[in-house]
């Protein structure tokens, strides 16, 4: 019998009616934009997919959504008032029903983040319940991420050693690592490393890693 909290019982802290749809949808969000860098995006947008797609109007999806990329925690009582501040904020955001997509599960958005510069970041987020989520794909390539750890996300060229060039940093900065998955769309194409930790990853780490001629981008998502 798996074993139930009770804080799956009780539910997040959150504003809204549903952890699914509310607490879940803001979460997601934010965890793309922690990925996304230290600043607001200038132009979102979200598709949803499912019962996201169906009922985001009435269960204030598009609110939490629009929220965590604002900053903004799942219990924070500015998600209310999300719309307002993003356009006092300039940010550009709209919402896109696909209601013929089938997607494995029904909680699911992807969203699409651009800065002033062009750069742009795709992920696909998917709310599991009870206010816990998880990534399913960054840019076109299928992860498996959730958030609840530090994190190091290495984008990268698939070529020998750059594992070991990552762990080599980390194990040098005393950082114990928790879980290391790559993910990769191909061998020998763009990949991604995920590592989690159950500790703090000192941020100076980053250069270190990026000192490698296959290290395309990395970003550090601290809990």
């Amino acid at each position: 019998m798996e074993f139930i909290s009770a804080f799956d019982v009780i539910g997040p802290n959150m504003i809204g009616p549903s952890s699914s749809h509310t607490a879940g949808a803001a979460a997601m969000a934010l965890l793309a934009r922690k990925l996304f860098g230290d600043k607001t995006p200038a132009k979102v947008s979200f598709t949803l997919y499912g019962s996201f797609a169906k009922t985001y109007k009435g269960h204030g999806t598009d609110k939490a959504l629009l929220g965590g990329m604002l900053g903004f925690r799942p219990d924070d009582m500015r998600i209310r008032d999300s719309f307002r501040i993003a356009e006092e904020e300039g940010l550009d955001f709209r919402f896109i029903e696909d209601d013929e997509t089938e997607t494995p599960h029904s909680n699911t958005a992807d969203i699409l983040m651009i800065d002033e510069d062009g750069y742009t970041l795709s992920v696909r987020g998917v709310s599991v319940g009870g206010g816990k989520i998880k990534l399913t794909r960054f840019n076109n390539i299928d992860v498996d991420f959730t958030g609840e750890y530090s994190a190091l996300i290495v984008r990268q060229n698939d070529r020998p050693g750059v594992a070991a060039h990552i762990t080599s940093c980390l194990a040098e900065a005393n950082v114990n690592i928790a879980f290391m998955n790559l993910f990769r769309e191909d061998k020998g194409t763009t990949a991604y490393t995920v590592v989690e930790s159950d500790e703090k990853i000192p941020a100076d780490v980053l250069d270190k890693i990026r000192d490698q001629e296959n290290i395309m981008e990395v970003k550090l998502v601290q809990v």
